[in-house]
C-alpha cells in the first residue's frame, strides 16, 4: 500500500491506557490484560487503497485506522481469543478492537473538535466492542436481558425447520430475535413473528451486530438511504460505508484490503444468478493462518466462526472461499 505524506502530528492527552483482563466461562473469549502506558506523541498519516487516515505512535504501531466514508474505526487493544469450540479448533487471536466514530470519516475529520478526545476515550476503552458483541449470539452464549426485560444476547438460532431434512427458514431478522415490533423510518412497522423468536439468519445477524447493539440506523426495505437495508445484497449494494473489495461478480481474493470488523459478502446459491445471499463479519487471521468470518447460516443453526457446513474461511478454496464476491467497511 501507498503511504501518503503525513498531515499533523498530534500530542496524547497525558492519560494512560490500562487495560483489565475480563474473562468468559463458556470459552468463547479470553483477553490478556496489557500494561499501562504513557501518552506517546501520536502521528497521522494519509494511506490510500482505501483512502484512510492511520494513527501510528513513536514506534510506528498503528493505534487506530478511519476509512474515508466509513464509520468504524479499528484501534489496537489488549490481545484476545475468540473461539466457537463446537464447530471449530481453530481460534482468532487478534489486539483489533472495533468501535464506531460519531460519523463517517473524512480527510479533514482530523480537525474536527471530536477526535481528539474520541481517540483518546477509546484507545483505553474495554468495554465490548463491535467483535465481542457478535460473540454474544454463539452456541452457548448466556442470555443477557436489558431494563425491560428484553433479552438482547444469548445463544441465537437461524430460522424454523422448513420440514425434515429440508433445512431451516431465512426471513428471521434482529426484531424476530428480540421478541419486539419494530418501527422503521422508511416503512410501516414490522411485527415480530412469535415463531422466529431467538432467530436470526446472515443479514439479521448483521443487522443485530451493527444496528442494534452498535447504533448503525437501520432500514425496513431494501432500498437506497441512511442506514442498512434488510437483505444481505441490499447491503452489500447500498449499505453506508465503504466498499473495499469492489464486486466484480467473480471470486474475490483481495484479502489484504480486509480488515477485523469488514462485512463480506458471498453468492453461494448458484439458481439466484450473480446475486448477493450470505453476509458476515471478518475477524482476521485464525490460528492455522487462514483468514476467518463469522455469520448465521442454516446448517450451524445460528451464529457461528466454526466450520459446520463449511469452513468459515476466505481462503482456503471451501464452500465460502469460492462464494466470496465483496466486502464493505461501514
Amino acid at each position: 500500500m501507498r503511504i501518503a505524506i503525513v498531515l499533523a502530528v498530534i500530542a496524547g492527552s497525558g492519560a494512560s491506557a490500562v487495560y483489565f483482563a475480563q474473562g468468559s466461562d463458556d470459552g468463547r473469549i479470553s483477553v490478556v490484560a496489557q500494561p499501562a502506558a504513557s501518552s506517546p506523541e501520536l502521528k497521522i498519516t494519509r494511506r490510500e487503497q482505501p483512502a484512510r487516515t492511520v494513527v501510528t505512535d513513536a514506534a510506528g504501531t498503528e493505534l487506530a485506522t478511519f476509512t474515508d466514508g466509513s464509520q468504524t474505526v479499528v484501534l489496537k487493544g489488549p490481545q484476545r481469543t475468540f473461539a466457537d469450540p463446537r464447530f471449530s479448533t481453530a481460534t482468532v487471536t487478534t489486539t483489533a478492537w472495533v468501535r464506531l466514530a460519531p460519523e463517517a470519516w473524512t480527510a479533514q475529520s482530523v480537525n474536527a473538535s471530536w477526535f481528539t478526545n474520541w481517540l483518546d476515550t477509546e484507545l483505553a476503552n474495554t468495554r465490548p466492542d463491535v467483535l465481542a458483541i457478535a460473540t454474544d449470539y454463539l452456541d452457548g452464549a448466556p442470555t443477557r436481558t436489558d431494563d425491560k426485560g428484553v433479552a438482547y444476547a444469548g445463544d441465537a438460532s437461524f430460522g424454523p425447520e422448513i420440514g425434515t431434512g429440508k433445512g431451516r427458514d431465512e426471513r428471521s431478522d434482529f426484531y424476530d430475535y428480540l421478541g419486539e415490533d419494530w418501527n422503521f423510518p422508511d416503512t410501516r412497522t414490522q411485527q415480530a413473528e412469535p415463531a422466529r423468536y431467538r432467530m436470526i439468519d446472515c443479514s439479521g445477524f448483521v443487522r443485530l451486530v451493527y444496528g442494534y447493539r452498535s447504533g448503525i440506523p437501520l432500514r425496513g426495505t431494501n432500498t437506497p438511504g441512511p442506514g442498512l437495508p434488510r437483505r444481505a445484497w441490499a447491503i452489500a449494494e447500498y449499505g453506508q460505508g465503504t466498499a473495499v473489495i469492489p464486486n466484480q461478480n467473480v471470486r474475490a481474493t483481495d484479502y489484504d484490503a480486509l480488515q477485523p470488523g469488514d462485512l463480506v459478502f458471498f453468492n453461494i446459491d448458484p439458481y439466484l444468478g450473480d446475486q448477493i445471499d450470505h453476509a458476515g463479519i471478518y475477524l482476521g487471521l485464525d490460528s492455522t493462518g487462514h483468514h476467518r468470518f463469522m455469520s448465521s447460516r442454516a446448517k450451524a443453526n445460528g451464529p457461528t466462526l466454526g466450520d459446520l457446513g463449511g469452513t468459515s474461511l476466505l481462503d482456503d478454496g471451501g464452500y465460502y472461499s469460492q462464494a466470496l464476491r465483496t466486502a464493505r467497511r461501514l
